[in-house]
C-alpha cells in the first residue's frame, strides 16, 4: 500500500510539472492552409505577468549571418489578454521589438499575425507555390525580449493543406488529418527545424538507422510529380555522401538527418544549413536536366557539411544566444569557406561530380577570384565583417566592391591549406586529419562548441606545425593583387586559359542565359545585352563601359547571342577595335574597345612532374560504390 501510494504521489507530480512546464511554454500555432494565396497564419501564447513586456521578432537569423528576419511580411499583428486586445507599439529604434503593457492579474498573451511569404529562407523569392510550401519557424514567432532562445520552451503545431504531405526533422508528437503537432522543442531547435509540405512528396531512405548509424533521409517536394524522379545512380551517391562524411569527420552530431529537397522554379532558390537537416531549394528540373544536375551537385553535400562546420563547431561570434543578438562575420572564411571547399570535395567523392567536373568548377572559381580586382583594397576578412551590407546587392560592380568572396575565395584558401598539409607531411596527412580532430568528437545529439582563429590555428598545428597564423593573415586581413591559387599549383595543376569554353560556366551560360567575358573583353552580360559588370582595368572598362548599359550593335550589326564570340574571333584576325553602339539611360553611344586575344576560357591544367595531390584530394574513402 505504501509502494502504491509513494507511485501515485509520483504519478500527480510528475503530471503536475508537465503542465507547469507547459503553462511556460511559448505555444506555437501556425495555419498553412492558405499557403497557395502567400500567406502563413500564426496564433501564440506567451507566458505573461502584469506591466510592461516587450516581445521581439527574430532579426539575426542563423546561416544567414545577418539581420535578415523578414520583418516587413509580418502583418495583421494583434495582442489579446482574455479575448480582449490590448495597445501595442514599436519600438522607434529597434523595428523588430513591440512594447505592452499586460494588465494586471494575467498570466498569458494571445498574438495573432499573418505572414507574407515572399521570403523564402532569407534569400529572396517566394516560401510557396499553389503546391508546395518552405515554413522556416523564426519567421512565424515572437518570443520575449532578453531570453536565451535555449531556456525558451515551445509547443508548435501546423495545419497543412487538404492531402499535403511534410518532411522535418523536428520530432512529431501526434498528428490528426491534416493537424501535425510537435514535442516540445527549445526555440533554438524549433528555429532549427524547418518544414517543406507539399502536394507531390516523395521520401527515399538513405541509411535505416536503429544501429550506431542515425537515421538520414531525403524528404523532397515539387510542382509536378515528374521532377521528384531522382535516378537510382543519384539515391546511391547521396548514399555514398552519407558514408564519406562519416570517414571524412569521424562523429555524426544529430540524432538523425533530414535533407529537405524543394524543386519548383516558382519559389525562392536557397540552401540554408541545420543541425539535424538542411533546407535546399533548386530549379524543378534539378534531378533532370544535366546542367541543372552539374549546377547543383554541390548544393546539399555544402549544406550538409555544414552539420558538422558551422553548427556543431561555430565561430565564437557567430554563436549568439538569442536572435537579436548581432552577429560577427570575420571568420565566415571558415564557417563558409571551408565548408565550400569540403563540400565540392565530397561531390567529387560521392560520385554527383566527376574529376573533369570538379576542375573545371575549381578553374571557374579561381578566375573569377582573379578578376576580383576589388583584392587591391578590400582584404577578405572584410567581406565577412560587411555581410549585411553586401548580402542582397546585385551583381553591378561585384570585381570592384567585391561579394560574399568568403565562399569561393575560401575554397581556393583551404586547398591552399590541404596541399600544405600534405607537402609538409609527405602526403601522409591532409585536412582530412584536421576534419577529424577540429569536427569530430564524441557523436550525439546536436551541441555547439564554438571556436576562435587561435583554435584554428592550433587545430592545424596539431596536423602539421607550420606558421598557420602567418599563412592565414596573409591571405585572409592583407590585400592582394592576385587571387590565392596556390594550393591549385601545389597540387600539380595550373590555371591556364583557352579558347575551349569550360563546362561549368557553359552550363551557367545555358541555365542563366548570361555569357561571361569577363577573362577576356572584362564584362558579363545577359540574354539581351545588359552589360551586368565590367571588370576595372578592363578593355571594356578602359573603353567606359559600365554595368547597366545595354548593347545594341556588335561592329555595326544588331547584337545578338552570337556577337561577340564572333566579334572577338574577328578582332583576333583583323587587329581591329571592336565597335559597339549602346544605350545608356536612353541615350546612345559608339564605343571602340581595342582587345585583340580572342576567347579566354578558365581550365586546369596538369603539370607534369609534380604529383597530383588534387587528384589524391578527390580520391573516395569509402569502398562503396556511388
Amino acid at each position: 500500500m505504501h509502494d502504491r501510494l509513494s507511485s501515485l504521489r509520483l504519478l500527480v507530480v510528475v503530471i503536475g510539472l508537465q503542465v507547469f512546464a507547459a503553462a511556460q511554454a511559448l505555444h506555437v500555432r501556425v495555419d498553412l492552409t492558405d499557403a497557395p494565396q502567400s500567406l502563413f497564419h500564426t496564433r501564440l501564447t506567451l507566458p505573461a505577468t502584469g506591466g510592461p513586456m516587450t516581445v521581439v521578432y527574430p532579426k539575426w537569423i542563423p546561416g544567414n549571418h545577418r539581420p535578415s528576419g523578414p520583418i516587413a511580411n509580418l502583418v495583421g499583428l494583434h495582442f489579446k489578454v482574455g479575448g480582449q486586445d490590448i495597445e501595442w507599439h514599436r519600438d522607434r529604434i529597434e523595428m523588430y521589438s513591440f512594447h505592452l503593457n499586460v494588465p494586471r492579474g494575467a498570466h498569458e498573451v494571445e498574438a495573432t499575425f499573418d505572414t507574407i511569404t515572399t521570403d523564402s529562407a532569407g534569400a529572396g523569392g517566394n516560401a510557396t507555390t499553389s503546391n508546395l510550401l518552405d515554413l522556416n519557424w523564426n519567421q512565424v514567432v515572437l518570443y520575449p525580449e532578453g531570453a536565451a532562445s535555449d531556456e525558451v520552451q515551445c509547443i508548435a503545431s501546423v495545419r497543412l493543406p487538404a492531402g499535403w504531405k511534410f518532411g522535418t526533422a523536428l520530432p512529431v508528437a501526434r498528428t490528426n488529418g491534416d493537424e501535425v503537432e510537435f514535442q516540445p522543442a527549445s526555440l533554438t531547435t524549433l528555429v532549427d527545424s524547418p518544414l517543406i509540405a507539399g502536394e507531390q512528396y516523395r521520401e527515399i531512405e538513405l541509411t535505416p538507422g536503429g544501429g550506431a548509424e542515425p537515421r538520414h533521409k531525403i524528404d523532397m517536394v515539387a510542382d509536378s510529380e515528374t521532377d521528384l524522379a531522382m535516378s537510382d545512380a543519384d539515391i546511391a551517391a547521396y548514399k555514398k555522401l552519407v558514408a564519406e562524411t562519416g570517414a571524412l569527420f569521424g562523429a555524426r552530431h544529430y540524432r538523425h538527418y533530414d535533407f529537405l529537397l524543394t524543386l519548383s522554379s516558382a519559389a525562392g532558390h536557397h540552401g540554408v544549413e541545420h543541425h539535424e537537416s538542411s533546407d535546399n531549394s533548386a530549379a524543378e528540373r534539378m534531378l533532370l536536366d544535366p546542367k541543372e544536375h552539374l549546377l547543383e551537385a554541390g548544393l546539399m553535400p555544402h549544406e550538409f557539411t555544414h552539420s558538422w562546420n558551422g553548427k556543431y563547431r561555430r565561430p565564437a561570434d557567430l554563436a549568439t544566444r538569442n536572435y537579436q543578438d548581432p552577429m560577427i562575420g570575420d571568420l565566415l572564411w571558415v564557417y563558409e569557406g571551408l565548408t565550400e571547399y569540403l563540400g565540392n570535395v565530397l561531390a567529387a567523392r560521392s560520385g554527383l561530380w566527376t574529376g573533369d567536373n570538379y576542375r573545371d568548377a575549381l578553374a571557374s572559381t579561381a578566375a573569377g577570384m582573379e578578376a576580383r580586382v576589388g583584392r587591391t583594397w578590400r582584404p577578405l576578412e572584410d567581406t565577412g565583417v560587411s555581410v549585411q551590407t553586401l548580402r542582397m546587392l546585385g551583381p553591378q560592380w561585384s570585381d570592384w566592391r567585391r561579394s560574399l568572396d568568403y565562399y569561393p575565395e575560401g575554397e581556393l584558401i583551404w586547398l591552399d591549406v590541404d596541399t600544405m598539409i600534405r607537402q609538409q607531411t609527405g602526403n601522409q596527412r591532409s585536412l582530412d586529419d584536421f576534419c577529424r580532430s577540429f569536427h569530430g568528437g564524441e557523436s550525439g545529439p546536436p551541441k555547439v562548441v564554438p571556436y576562435t582563429f587561435d583554435d584554428v590555428v592550433h587545430g592545424l598545428n596539431q596536423v602539421a606545425p607550420y606558421d598557420w597564423a602567418k599563412f592565414l593573415k596573409d591571405r585572409v586581413q592583407k590585400t592582394e593583387e592576385h587571387a590565392p591559387v596556390g594550393g591549385i599549383d601545389r597540387g600539380g595543376w595550373q590555371l591556364v586559359y583557352t579558347d575551349k569554353p569550360n563546362a561549368f560556366e557553359a552550363a551557367i551560360k545555358e541555365q542563366f542565359k548570361v555569357s561571361n567575358l569577363s577573362h577576356s573583353v572584362g564584362f558579363a552580360l545577359d540574354e539581351h545585352g545588359r552589360l551586368i559588370d565590367v571588370v576595372p582595368g578592363s578593355p571594356a572598362f578602359e573603353a567606359k563601359l559600365a554595368p547597366g548599359m545595354t548593347i545594341l550593335a556588335v561592329n555595326g550589326r544588331k547584337w545578338n547571342q552570337h556577337s561577340f564570340p564572333e566579334a572577338l574571333h574577328e578582332a583576333q584576325q583583323t587587329k581591329q577595335p571592336i565597335v559597339l553602339i549602346v544605350e545608356n539611360a536612353n541615350f546612345y553611344k559608339t564605343y571602340s574597345i581595342p582587345y585583340f586575344d580572342g576567347e579566354k576560357h578558365p581550365h586546369l591544367e596538369r603539370v607534369e612532374g609534380k604529383p597530383d595531390l588534387l587528384g589524391d584530394i578527390l580520391k573516395a574513402r569509402t569502398s562503396s560504390k556511388p
